[in-house]
């Protein structure tokens, strides 16, 4: 963690998260822009963030994408405030609402997380794609036969299912995309979003991103706390054989 509370210490990097907290996903023009300092000390300061896990990149056609990671300070708020368990810390909750993201006439996706798990692609896939290990550390069981076309299901641990969706695409253990929507909203394409996994081995870790993205508005305050958490939970699970303790 020293490497985030470094970047952190900087008030230019500060700034400059606190731009892609207002809108999440620019371009390096944009976030030089009314900075006062150079496109060069811009992009120093970036790959700083990057390294410590804080901000993270996506490329749409030729334009790469900044975004705000907030699955760090989910970790630190784990670490070092929850366990505290002190009323007045709730002033602290602003860190998860760093979460948020403003609605942009440009097409960009509008939930961008990325967590390194000390583990191999094919474990990381299996605790996705396998029933009994979701639930050690989402509460839910993820369920499907994992084919192209395929339907799944989200079940909470009473057996009631609370999310469905398609398998869009499937390339173990790589790369997961599918539909995601309340079971009323299955057939409406305005309600139906889109959720993608990719796996990406660095050394001796895995680098997991997961783009959530066509989000309704009305249905991103409900999700956008709750992929932190669960991708919190899943890098325990996978490092120490538990997940965070659950929150239902």
């Amino acid at each position: 963690m020293a490497q985030i509370f470094k970047a952190l210490a900087d008030s230019t990097r500060r700034r400059l998260l606190d731009r892609l907290h207002a809108d999440n996903g620019q371009t390096l023009g944009a976030l030089c822009r009314d900075l006062g300092i150079t496109r060069q000390g811009i992009t120093q300061h970036l790959v700083v963030l990057e390294a410590a896990g804080l901000v993270t990149t996506v490329w749409r056609g030729r334009e790469k994408l900044h975004y705000l990671n907030p699955v760090p300070l989910h970790e630190i708020h784990t670490r070092w405030i929850a366990k505290f368990e002190r009323a007045d810390l709730d002033a602290l909750s602003t860190l998860k609402q760093d979460l948020e993201h403003k609605e942009s006439p440009v097409e960009k996706p509008q939930l961008v997380y990325v967590t390194y798990i000390a583990s191999t692609p094919e474990q990381v896939w299996n605790a996705l794609t396998d029933p009994e290990l979701t639930a050690k550390y989402w509460d839910h069981r993820n369920v499907s036969t994992w084919t192209k076309g395929a339907s799944w299901e989200h079940v909470s641990i009473a057996g009631e299912v609370q999310i469905v969706g398609t398998v869009l695409e499937i390339d173990p253990p790589h790369r997961l995309a599918h539909t995601w929507a309340a079971p009323a909203d299955a057939d409406n394409p305005a309600r139906r979003s889109r959720v993608t996994f990719d796996l990406e081995p660095v050394g001796d870790t895995v680098r997991l991103t997961v783009t959530h993205e066509d989000l309704p508005q009305d249905q991103l305050d409900g999700t956008k706390n709750g992929w932190a958490r669960v991708l919190s939970s899943l890098k325990s699970l996978l490092e120490t054989g538990h997940g965070l303790p659950s929150i239902l």
